[in-house]
Order: structure tokens, then C-alpha cells, then sequence
């Protein structure tokens, strides 16, 4: 197939939105995640929900669009294709892009970006794949216009991206902007931050939605403790924001994201509470100052202890926890850590359950309890187990005795372990106010306020305002008269 057979066949598979009241989206995620993004597609409303590798696939209108960045948990970016076509060279590549209708996307006023996802024998060097796009664009707008818009790496006013699985190439514009998981909530980190999409995951995974206690004894920054009380109280992880990329769109509708931010008919009561314990000063303090942003505090008891001295809670509950691994924190005795562990939630935490992340076999060994279920994900570099522990009174035989049932693997899990290591199993799996506080970006200048809460452990209940007599559209124009 030569370069213009790609153009040829790029131009009847343009995706062109006014065709149909809905397009396609895919939602790209960390690997081990697809199952709990597609269930939330799914509960949002979204059509045609499908799973892939790091990704699921969607359709929807502009407002779904908008609703899947703002409350998504477990996805990273909302990309949206605009063309699909078959390529086996970089040349084909740039052909079939600079055969697209850049018209609708780009004016020669704006700024692009281009970034590349590729799984293919025929392209082994994503970074050409990504300069011939460039050129493609460029060159579109050279021959039509005369003018080309200008390439920016950050804060491009628009921001592309091009997957190419062996041969066949999606071109997408991406909605999101800065990857999903920067919610806007963190002021700072410890050492090995955990993704806050991550978390999320582990949370939604366990099936925990504010029905009894949650736990994190080794909290750190306190990324699980605040993601839980969002899940908790069903608010949505983007009114932290200052920015999604579509809002620099033509076709961009305020007067539609204002009305989606503003609702809150989705939200909940939570009538328990959440832990958050560590044993390190300096981490309290982060975590303390990260849930005053997020305004968790009215619902999280933060406090300074070790696990060692963890009691058995006075309600049901559930740990979601990550302890150090022993790469990027050390500990001067890892092993020895995952054995107190182990003892803790045996003798403190007997009809509960606990789900622990961890990434080496040894560490989970040291526990000593046999685990109901685990889930091979990833904690950046780190090919880790997310391990599932109920936790019973008593001898394994009276337990199931009473009638209970642990949790038993999937078929799919149990197939993995029977054919081989965990690592192998792995890498097979992987393929590869209440807004005073919650919007100290740009969204805190709505036109009305939503609801009146206590904030942290203020004292006065306040109510977010907006700034006074200031529109939306108002607003966008004094923050660029302040950019320029």
C-alpha cells in the first residue's frame, strides 16, 4: 500500500461528530484496571463499553465527554478519535495524517502536541512515528493556508496523540490535558507517592463504597484516605482541576461544564468514618495539609501511630493499605515488617478484611495468612500483587463450618498461577467549603454555590463563594488579559 492508498482509505474512515448525536472516546488506564474503569463507564451511562489493553472503549455525546473527565476515577486521559486508518511505514503514517481536516481541530494561531503509543514490528521508533505526525500537521497547513501553527511540548493548546497496534493506526485528540491522576488536591508528597488513580482502584476493586470503616494504617501522603472519602461521598475527583484540555476546543460549551460541575444530585452521605494512621511526623503533617485541600478532614481521624499498636476497631472495617517494598522506601527490617503486619491483623482485626499492596513474593510470605484473592497491578515501575485478606475467628475448618465463604479466585487468576510463576502471570496480564478547599483552581468561581459543610477541623462552617458578580466568560477573559 502506498502513502496516497493511506490517504485514500484515512479520508472514509475520518470521524466526523455531526454525522451522529455520539462518537467514540477510549479511556486509557494503568494495567490491571480495565474491569473497574469499564464498570464505572458503565454506571456513568456511557454506550458500547468495551475492554482493552490499558484502555476502554466508549461512546457518548459531548456531555458524556465532559462527565468521564470530571468523574472518572480510574482513568488517566479521555481521548477522543478523529481518524483510523492502516499504515506500514512512517511515510503512510504521514500521508493518511496530513490527509485529515485540520481545520476542525487546529488554526494556525494555536498550539499542538503529539505524543505516540506504539505495539508493532513495523514501527520500532515511536519518537519518528511522532515527527512525521508533526510534519503531516505542519505541511496540511502550509499547503492550504500558507501559515503553520507552531509545535509547543507543554501546554499545547491542542494535544494529540497516535496509537499504532502492528497496523492499525488510531489518530485521537485528547480531551484531558495533564493525565487525569493530577487531580489538583496533592500540596505535597512523601517519598514514592502512590497514583492517585491507583488508589482509587484498589478502592473501587474491594467493592468498599462507605458501607463501614476504612482503614489505612500506613497512610503516607494520605492519597487512599482522601480517593476513599470521594468514593465514600460520591464527589467527583476533577472539580479539583484548574483545566481540562477541551475547554481550549472551538466547539467548547461552558454553559454545559458549569451545569455539569454544579451537580451534585449524584452525592452522598457517608455515616462512618475513615482512618488514616503513620508512624512518621513528617508524613502526618503531608497528609494532613494534602486532606485540608481535598476538604476531607470533616470525615478522616488523621493521627500519628504505628501499626504496632494498632487496635481492633470498634465498628466493621476494611484496610486498604501500601507498605514500603524495600526499593524506593527502605526499611531496616523488611521482612520483619510484613511479619507484624501479619500478627496485627490477626490479632486485632479477626472478622474483618484487609487488602494489601506489595511487590515482593518474600514480603507476602512474611505476612502468614493465606490470601482469598490476588490481582497482579502495577505501582509505576513496579510489577506488585494486590492481595485480598478475610480475616475469621478461630480455625480455617470452624470458619467454613459456620457457612461462610472466602472469596475465591477467578478462573482466570487461578489459570495464571497453575502456569507459572507470578511473574510471568504479570507480564502476560500486562501485554506491556465542601468546595472551599476542594477548588482553590479556577473552578471556585462558579455562579452559585453547591452546598454548606464543615470544613477539616475548622471550627466555623463556611460556604464556598464564588467571586462576586463574575461570570464565567467574564472570568476566562481576566485570566487571559493575566496570562498575556
Amino acid at each position: 500500500m502506498n502513502g496516497r492508498d493511506a490517504a485514500e482509505r484515512n479520508e472514509t474512515t475520518n470521524v466526523d461528530e455531526d454525522m451522529s448525536e455520539t462518537f467514540e472516546m477510549v479511556a486509557k488506564t494503568l494495567p490491571g484496571l480495565e474491569e473497574v474503569l469499564a464498570q464505572e463507564l458503565t454506571e456513568l451511562g456511557a454506550d458500547d463499553v468495551v475492554m482493552g489493553r490499558r484502555m476502554v472503549a466508549f461512546r457518548g455525546d459531548k456531555e458524556m465527554m465532559y462527565r468521564a473527565n470530571l468523574c472518572l476515577r480510574t482513568a488517566l486521559r479521555i481521548l477522543k478519535p478523529i481518524a483510523h486508518f492502516e499504515a506500514t511505514d512512517a511515510d503512510e503514517v504521514y500521508q493518511a495524517v496530513k490527509a485529515v481536516e485540520w481545520e476542525k481541530w487546529l488554526d494556525v494561531e494555536k498550539t499542538f502536541a503529539v505524543d505516540a503509543t506504539v505495539y508493532s514490528q513495523e514501527f520500532r521508533h515511536s519518537k519518528f512515528v511522532v515527527y512525521r505526525v508533526k510534519d503531516a500537521i505542519a505541511d496540511h497547513f502550509s499547503e492550504h493556508l500558507g501559515k503553520r501553527p507552531s509545535v509547543r511540548l507543554n501546554g499545547a493548546d491542542v494535544q494529540l496523540n497516535i496509537h499504532i497496534a502492528e497496523r492499525q493506526c488510531t489518530l485521537s485528540v485528547d480531551s484531558s490535558g495533564e493525565s487525569l491522576h493530577r487531580r489538583g488536591y496533592r500540596q505535597e508528597t512523601m517519598e514514592a507517592p502512590l497514583n492517585e488513580v491507583l488508589a482509587a482502584g484498589m478502592i473501587l476493586m474491594t467493592g468498599w463504597r462507605g458501607e463501614c470503616d476504612l482503614i489505612d494504617p500506613m497512610c503516607g501522603s494520605g492519597t487512599i484516605p482522601i480517593e476513599a472519602e470521594l468514593i465514600a461521598r460520591n464527589i467527583a475527583p476533577g472539580i479539583f482541576r484548574k483545566e481540562f484540555a477541551f475547554e481550549r476546543w472551538p466547539d467548547f460549551d461552558a454553559d454545559l461544564l458549569q451545569r455539569i460541575y454544579n451537580d451534585d444530585s449524584r452525592e452522598r452521605d457517608f455515616n462512618h468514618r475513615i482512618y488514616a494512621y503513620d508512624n512518621a511526623p513528617r508524613a502526618i503533617e503531608t497528609a494532613r495539609r494534602n486532606m485540608k485541600a481535598a476538604g476531607a478532614l470533616h470525615d478522616i481521624e488523621l493521627k500519628l501511630q504505628p501499626f504496632q499498636q494498632f487496635e481492633k476497631p470498634a465498628e466493621r472495617a476494611i484496610i486498604v493499605t501500601n507498605p514500603p517494598y524495600g526499593e524506593r522506601i527502605s526499611t531496616d527490617d523488611l521482612l520483619g515488617l510484613y511479619r507484624m503486619i501479619g500478627e496485627r491483623l490477626k490479632h486485632a482485626m479477626a472478622g474483618g478484611e484487609a487488602w494489601i499492596l506489595s511487590y515482593r513474593d518474600e514480603c507476602f510470605d512474611s505476612i502468614g495468612l493465606k490470601a482469598t484473592r490476588r490481582v497482579a497491578l502495577n505501582n509505576g515501575p513496579l510489577e506488585c500483587e494486590y492481595r485480598q485478606y478475610e480475616l475469621f475467628d478461630g480455625t480455617y475448618r470452624a470458619f467454613r463450618g459456620s457457612g461462610e465463604e472466602l472469596n475465591k479466585p477467578s478462573r482466570d487468576e487461578a489459570e495464571r498461577r497453575r502456569s507459572g510463576s507470578r511473574r510471568e502471570a504479570r507480564i502476560e496480564q500486562r501485554g506491556t467549603g465542601r468546595r472551599e478547599g476542594r477548588t482553590a483552581g479556577r473552578y471556585e468561581e462558579r455562579n452559585e454555590p453547591r452546598r454548606e459543610r464543615r470544613n477539616g477541623d475548622e471550627a466555623d462552617s463556611r460556604r464556598w463563594k464564588p467571586r462576586s458578580g463574575e461570570s464565567y466568560p467574564e472570568r476566562k477573559r481576566r485570566q487571559q488579559h493575566k496570562e498575556e
